[in-house]
């Protein structure tokens, strides 16, 4: 979109996505690995007391960046209004909420200001290594400031890969792969293809709007491509935010991988 209709130049945004990242990483890494309440929610899925503090802290701070957005947030109460919204913060308070109850370093604050259904700006904060992704659509993406470029792999060497053992398990009789230990964080491990050290992720098929959105940017503005497995760029801010099976990866593997898939339905069904 026109920087005139964001209200905001894309450099001043993405400070004060890191500033807001960071700050809710610092509340986060006060908590980390200390006592605090947790329970599971309807779905099973875990939350904390910590969950709901950053979360209320992402909006206090983002809603007074853009107001007159929508909001969706894995934390707050779904507000149908957001569907109206042609811009909408899209959040997850703590991405990998598992790891972070349990003590592990691979968990993420995620910030993604969509537009239209697709993420216009985005921030990724892994605390514990303190590791910031930033990304505007356009602009390219950043990791501790450093420009994230992917370049083609060789075809020749193992892939690095991640994701649920099913999706791997498919690739295996027809592609060279080096499966890598499990990402807590999903978004996390679809940014680890932005940056390099992945050079392929899947996400199953349960993942919501807050588990892509800021990934989704960073992948795109590195030169990957985050697809369905028919090749369907994720749409955000749709009435039930969930996604079918994901693949993640640099733009030119990203193609035959599409391909391979095509090639052998069954074994992606």
């Amino acid at each position: 979109m026109p920087v005139s209709e964001l209200g905001i130049e894309p450099a001043v945004l993405l400070a004060k996505l890191a500033a807001t990242a960071r700050e809710a990483g610092t509340v986060a890494m006060a908590k980390f690995r200390s006592p605090f309440k947790s329970w599971n929610k309807d779905n099973y899925s875990p939350v904390s007391e910590v969950d709901i503090e950053i979360d209320l802290l992402l909006r206090e701070r983002l809603m007074t960046i853009t107001p007159r957005v929508g909001w969706l947030s894995e934390e707050s109460v779904d507000d149908p209004a957001r569907l109206q919204a042609r811009q909408i913060w899209i959040v997850d308070p703590i991405d990998g909420t598992r790891a972070f109850i349990g003590g592990r370093e691979d968990w993420t604050i995620s910030i993604a200001l969509a537009d239209e259904g697709r993420p216009l700006a985005a921030a990724l904060y892994a605390p514990v290594n303190n590791s910031l992704y930033l990304a505007f659509r356009g602009g390219g993406a950043t990791l501790n400031d450093a420009p994230l470029r992917l370049k083609a792999q060789d075809p020749d060497l193992p892939a690095a890969i991640a994701g649920p053992k099913r999706w791997i398990d498919a690739l295996l009789p027809h592609l060279a792969v080096a499966e890598q230990p499990k990402v807590h964080s999903l978004a996390l491990r679809l940014a680890k293809v932005g940056s390099g050290e992945l050079d392929i992720a899947f996400a199953g098929g349960s993942s919501h709007d807050w588990d892509l959105a800021a990934a989704d940017l960073i992948v795109h503005e590195a030169g990957g491509a985050l697809t369905s497995l028919r090749g369907e760029a994720p749409l955000y801010n749709r009435p039930v935010p969930r996604h079918p099976p994901l693949i993640a990866a640099e733009r030119k593997r990203h193609t035959q991988l599409l391909r391979l898939i095509e090639r052998h339905p069954r074994a992606f069904a």
